[in-house]
């Protein structure tokens, strides 16, 4: 099963010709998430020839223009097609009444079913076959939330010599011992599935944070993410301007990284007074601290495969 991350918008404040604001798609199979909408995601959605309109559920992290300007075209856009399933909207509290809002000022026409869910505690979210979503707070000017997406615990890896041995012989039997349900062998024997099995074996992770301030507990929210993206937003000699305006610099992004383990960053949500040439030097002060580090750019895609 495919898991992968379409970068829509890599940009803070305000959108520039080649860099859109912030935005990511997550990809699983024919499941679509967005997290966060900034202006500029359509353009991205189109560019990367994306089935927007298979798009479950949009996670805001809060309510600041860069992060929402997106969502009312995107919700207009979404009535062009038929659509029978519900789109799910999940963020900080007034964003339900920023979604209202728009939709009584623009006068738009909705055919299809809108669900918008306030987050007031952490924890999970929302959650599907075999995954789940968990939010977690930030601190920043306003209510803020980074989000979690993990896979379930799969089964480990079978051994049809084993299974041979035990008297099951090949075919649905084996898929069902694969599946965690025993069987009976040919001799009329139980069989379980932990003696075909090798120990479970993680799923998939990818954890979403911007825009705060840093502090050292969110290594402990995105511990062991394959990918990591996480605001980056000032190099480290602006670091005073970042903690008054309650932002991160890529190397304390890079802390993070390092003190979670995770296997990736990916740095997003750019300050605009960088230009492209100009986060060279921002890369290199995350990659001091976490070699495996990238810049995310606009309609960057970042497959996110199984360790095992």
């Amino acid at each position: 099963m495919n898991l992968e991350a379409f970068i829509l918008g890599c940009g803070g404040m305000m959108p520039l010709p080649h860099r859109h604001l912030t935005s990511v798609l997550l990809r699983r199979e024919g499941d679509l998430f967005l997290f966060d909408c900034g202006e500029g995601t359509q353009v991205s959605l189109r560019r990367l020839n994306l089935r927007w309109k298979k798009i479950s559920v949009i996670f805001i992290s809060h309510t600041h223009a860069d992060h929402v300007t997106g969502i009312p075209g995107l919700l207009m856009l979404s009535s062009q097609v038929d659509r029978d399933d519900p789109l799910y909207i999940i963020g900080p509290p007034r964003i339900s009444e920023y979604i209202e809002s728009s939709r009584r000022v623009l006068d738009m026409y909705i055919n299809y079913q809108i669900i918008v869910h306030e987050i007031t505690e952490p924890g999970i979210v929302y959650s599907g076959a075999g995954f789940k979503v968990r939010a977690f707070p930030l601190r920043h000017t306003k209510p803020c939330f980074g989000y979690v997406f993990e896979e379930d615990m799969r089964p480990g890896e079978f051994f049809p010599d084993k299974a041979m041995a035990l008297g099951v012989t090949r075919g649905p039997l084996w898929a069902s011992l694969q599946s965690g349900r025993s069987v009976t062998s040919e001799d009329g024997s139980t069989v379980l599935p932990e003696q075909v099995l090798g120990p479970a074996r993680t799923g998939r992770k990818f954890s979403f944070v911007t825009d705060s301030l840093y502090f050292p507990e969110i290594a402990n929210e995105v511990r062991a993410s394959d990918l990591l993206i996480c605001e980056g937003m000032f190099e480290k000699a602006l670091e005073e301007n970042a903690v008054e305006k309650r932002h991160m610099t890529a190397e304390q992004a890079a802390v993070i990284a390092l003190a979670a383990g995770v296997k990736k960053l990916g740095l997003i949500h750019y300050s605009p007074r960088y230009t492209e040439y100009e986060l060279k030097k921002v890369l290199k002060e995350a990659e001091a601290i976490f070699p495996c580090s990238v810049l995310t750019r606009d309609r960057m895609v970042f497959p996110i495969e199984y360790i095992d």
